[in-house]
């Protein structure tokens, strides 16, 4: 059996896996620009390991098995898999990243609500304010905290948040929209954790947006299509939002040009929620 892998490892990770490849023959390469032609040894492959540009899939008959290397599967959903599943089966790292994503999201709302980001800024410029600063500090205990999405990623943070004595409202897959901005009215966090899929593309809309608290944080470790970056540009720098938690972004890495550098209050965090020192070994 042919195993195609797509993903950067170093010499160690490398030997380890073809020592652990018995009579599979492994192929190891480095990931791919969306646009490049297949492989010809991917082509020849029945087993993949990495994201592969979608359109792959479709040119190589002998594939059965394309195990991706995030969570995320957007990007493949354009496919025919109603013909495609007959022969391959499509898996993900779903719950792999869950507890590091958590903790990056508690990390960040109790950065922007302790107003760690700022101190930063002011030790990096030496600066001392002193008790003024008390003045803009936030509790998390009590917090009414909307969860956008309610798999292994918001079911850890709901856990991690729990002994804060923060009110919990959840949206899963059968919430409809009107319950939605029902709940966007009374929370003081929002959390988004939910894939790119036709139902989730956009839903934070311009519109929906403004039906936010005044002063709440919006945080997005899901995908980036889920919200209107512009609109969300405008929320933040006119100070109506709160702040925001940026893991995940339309286009990556961020423009320098990108409005989402300038914005008060925000933490960009490069979609390395769920990084791990060890986390390819």
């Amino acid at each position: 059996m042919n195993i195609f892998v797509s993903n950067t490892l170093n010499e160690a990770q490398r030997r380890q896996l073809l020592a652990q490849s018995s009579q599979d023959v492994f192929f190891l390469h480095e990931e791919f620009e969306e646009q490049s032609p297949p492989h010809p040894e991917f082509l020849e492959s029945q087993v993949c390991f990495g994201n592969v540009p979608p359109d792959w899939i479709t040119q190589n008959p002998k594939l059965e098995w394309l195990q991706l290397i995030s969570v995320g599967f957007g990007e493949y959903l354009h496919l025919e898999w109603e013909q495609l599943s007959r022969r391959i089966q499509l898996t993900n790292l779903a719950g792999l990243f869950a507890e590091p994503v958590a903790q990056s999201m508690l990390a960040g709302v109790l950065a922007l609500y302790r107003s760690i980001d700022r101190l930063v800024l002011l030790k990096e410029n030496r600066t001392w304010v002193g008790d003024p600063v008390r003045e803009d500090l936030k509790m998390l205990d009590q917090a009414t905290v909307l969860l956008y999405g309610f798999g292994s990623i918001n079911r850890r943070f709901a856990e991690l948040i729990a002994p804060f004595g923060c009110r919990i409202l959840n949206c899963n897959s059968k919430t409809t929209l009107e319950e939605l901005d029902q709940h966007l009215t009374a929370a003081d966090v929002v959390a988004s954790a939910v894939p790119d899929t036709a139902a989730t593309r956009g839903v934070f809309s311009r519109e929906r947006l403004r039906r936010f608290r005044q002063g709440s944080l919006f945080m997005n470790f899901g995908r980036g299509s889920v919200v209107d970056e512009n609109a969300l540009i405008e929320e933040l720098k006119s100070r109506r939002l709160g702040g925001a938690v940026i893991d995940v972004t339309t286009e990556e890495p961020l423009p320098q040009e990108h409005g989402l550098w300038d914005c008060p209050n925000t933490l960009i965090t490069q979609h390395s929620g769920g990084g791990t020192e060890d986390e390819i070994n």
